[in-house]
């Protein structure tokens, strides 16, 4: 039996693959990313997800690909965590910007970015992934992401920014007290995560000008920074992984052709595509 898995810092979806390649089983557990994570915290992840552990010794190859794995020490915490578990499976443990490129372009040159929890992006040139810099995550970059706009209208409200309607509907919708604020962001697990969850609200409230200025804001600063360093043209495939992409995709295209670029496509979740990717390419 085979794993595949696409892991965020928000969730991880696993789908396992038969010998024939047909598919068993999905499950989905909480985010898995090694560089906020607790090793700890991983492997009760996982364990607690009775469909993976019903079939540990089963299992003989495992590919992960997520988020906080684009460095060797994480990443490395990571397969060994996976590597105590699944004793017979031989573990791969990458990063998740090459899963969006199997899920999005395959062996086609594109763009290929992330906009969900956090972000990022890449030029894929068929053969080998090119950044323009790494990702520091979510207390530095992650523009345009869940947590980065989690922040934002977080300040947003405390500075007395937010209009005093949406203000209102934010105090519905969540615990703003300071000392619940800062517990979540300093003496809990995942606080990106945290932050993200704030996001949903600019779902909710997507065609207030207030929303669409915030998410404008990011993108462009997204572009700025992720996308016009690779200096392509509109003729380059442009994709986009992750919700904040996917439920914003309007806002999204209108950056990019102010940009002088063009969307191919948005994907919310990659695992289908990149289930795809493995059958053709991978698994035997």
């Amino acid at each position: 039996m085979i794993l595949i898995a696409d892991g965020g810092s928000t969730k991880a979806d696993w789908i396992a693959l038969n010998i024939d390649k047909s598919e068993a089983f999905r499950v989905r557990t909480l985010g898995l990313n090694p560089a906020v994570v607790a090793e700890e915290e991983l492997n009760d992840r996982i364990v607690h997800m009775f469909q993976l552990i019903n079939v540990k010794d089963e299992v003989t190859e495992i590919y992960f690909y997520g988020a906080g794995c684009g460095t060797p020490k994480p990443s490395k915490i990571l397969e060994d965590v996976l590597q105590a578990i699944f004793i017979n499976a031989k573990v791969h443990v990458a990063e998740d910007m090459l899963a969006a490129v199997y899920a999005a372009s395959g062996s086609e040159p594109a763009i290929i970015c992330i906009l969900g929890t956090g972000s990022n992006s890449c030029y894929w040139d068929g053969e080998n992934l090119h950044m323009k810099t790494a990702s520091l995550g979510y207390v530095l970059m992650d523009e345009a992401s869940g947590n980065y706009f989690g922040k934002l209208l977080i300040r947003e409200y405390y500075y007395e920014k937010m209009p005093k309607g949406i203000a209102e509907k934010f105090e519905e919708e969540f615990n703003l007290d300071a000392d619940y604020i800062k517990q979540n962001l300093y003496r809990t697990s995942n606080p990106n995560m945290y932050l993200a969850s704030f996001a949903k609200f600019m779902f909710e409230f997507k065609e207030e000008k207030y929303i669409k200025r915030i998410i404008k804001r990011g993108f462009q600063e997204f572009f700025k920074y992720r996308i016009l360093p690779f200096d392509k043209t509109a003729e380059t495939p442009l994709y986009f992984i992750g919700s904040i992409a996917f439920y914003f995709r309007d806002i999204l295209e209108k950056i990019a052709k102010k940009n002088n670029l063009k969307v191919t496509n948005v994907i919310q979740r990659p695992i289908d595509n990149l289930l795809e990717y493995h059958r053709n390419n991978i698994t035997s």
